[in-house]
């Protein structure tokens, strides 16, 4: 993909892709920066590929009762940032329960309704949880059908998907398979690709949806790259992320991206915007960053405008940044930034965290370039890998008769 680079506007991102391949990747963003930003032409090829799998996947919904979204880390926030979604539009429950609750509890955390469906997100698919769950509920739950949306066509979960019949299997382009340490493209897109799942039967809406985001997504990086990319660098060392709904899925992972591409150096919390009010609101000080993710809905948007203006009565942190369309001038203060993105109100809240999620990676990849780390792996004493270290997978206790 040719990056088309914002120079007249952006000049912090035309300075970092002006410097050689050689130089990128010796200062360690060469993948990073480049699977942030093929994000927008990425999700169109998503866009493409799950409307091309529409009679497979009408084939494994077909009379399901219940969809569990699971993965773990990233993979489990993208389920977060559709479930509601999914739910409403699917008329059934959905819920998102992580890969090592699935690994340790098994089918007993599965909702009770048979026939049921559990959609996989991995990037890899290599991770033990990934394949250990794949086969513990292959082998003890007959009547749950198993969907993988992955990234990589060689990992364990591909792999499972081409060689059982009981697996149904969409990989992904991949392009979006990250070569970096932590996921970006990755992430968008297998939010994007589970999206699907709701508008199987409405590819038009769908493609419109996708569109419409990318569209979205390129002013975010013409408009607000370099403010965003220096926002988390003015001497703050927490930082939370506030969101409602599918955007509390948003704030999840951005508060993850931002602990894994600091090494840890900066804090993070992720919280909804009525729940920080019940203790974890102790966690700003002074040198706490606050992340607002602005719902588009009037009765949200109440709620989440109070707690702001709650905050700043209260003088908490040091200052904001707003994302969100047409955000009201009562709010901001002085320190703040504010990321106005026209368009976020016709997609609704349902169709927008993952442009959020961008913001979130740009705040996280300018912090990592200011600790002097790697964006394309900044854990420099190998705590943390691509892809989690193997560890032992115990067998599911025997069930008394």
């Amino acid at each position: 993909m040719t990056i088309c680079t914002p120079a007249d506007t952006q000049p912090g991102l035309a300075q970092l892709l002006n410097r050689s391949v050689e130089q990128q990747k010796a200062q360690g963003y060469y993948h990073t920066l480049r699977e942030i930003l093929q994000q927008p032409q990425r999700w169109l090829d998503t866009c493409s590929l799950m409307i091309e799998s529409f009679p497979r996947l009408s084939r494994v919904l077909e009379g399901v009762r219940n969809i569990v979204l699971t993965g773990s880390g990233s993979s489990q926030h993208a389920g977060e940032c559709v479930r509601l979604v999914l739910q409403k539009e699917l008329k059934i429950t959905v819920e998102v329960i992580g890969g090592g609750a699935l690994l340790t509890h098994h089918g007993s955390a599965l909702p009770s309704g048979r026939p049921g469906l559990v959609v996989s997100l991995a990037r890899s698919g290599d991770s033990p949880e990934s394949a250990g769950v794949l086969a513990a509920l292959l082998a003890s739950e007959p009547e749950i059908r198993q969907l993988v949306l992955t990234c990589n066509p060689q990992g364990g979960l591909a792999g499972a998907g081409q060689s059982d019949s009981r697996v149904s299997l969409v990989v992904l382009d991949d392009r979006t398979n990250d070569r970096s340490l932590v996921m970006t493209s990755s992430f968008t897109n297998l939010a994007l690709a589970a999206r699907f799942l709701g508008l199987r039967d409405k590819p038009e809406a769908y493609r419109s949806i996708c569109e419409q985001l990318s569209r979205i997504c390129s002013g975010v990086f013409a408009n607000h790259f370099d403010a965003l990319t220096r926002s988390a660098t003015k001497g703050c060392e927490r930082v939370v992320f506030l969101g409602s709904g599918p955007r509390w899925g948003a704030a999840c992972e951005s508060a993850l991206k931002m602990l894994e591409m600091t090494g840890g150096r900066v804090a993070t919390m992720s919280e909804t915007y009525l729940g920080l009010r019940h203790g974890p609101m102790s966690f700003i000080g002074g040198n706490t960053l606050t992340v607002c993710f602005l719902s588009s809905e009037r009765t949200i948007r109440a709620y989440e405008l109070d707690l702001i203006r709650e905050l700043n009565r209260k003088q908490l942190g040091f200052a904001k940044v707003i994302v969100g369309e047409d955000v009201p001038q009562d709010i901001i203060q002085e320190s703040d930034l504010i990321v106005e993105l026209a368009g976020l109100s016709q997609l609704g809240d349902e169709n927008s965290a993952i442009i959020n999620v961008v913001a979130g990676q740009l705040l996280a990849f300018g912090r990592c370039l200011e600790e002097g780390l790697s964006p394309d792996s900044p854990s420099n004493a190998g705590i943390i890998n691509r892809v989690v270290e193997a560890f032992t997978v115990y067998p599911a206790p025997a069930t008394a008769s």
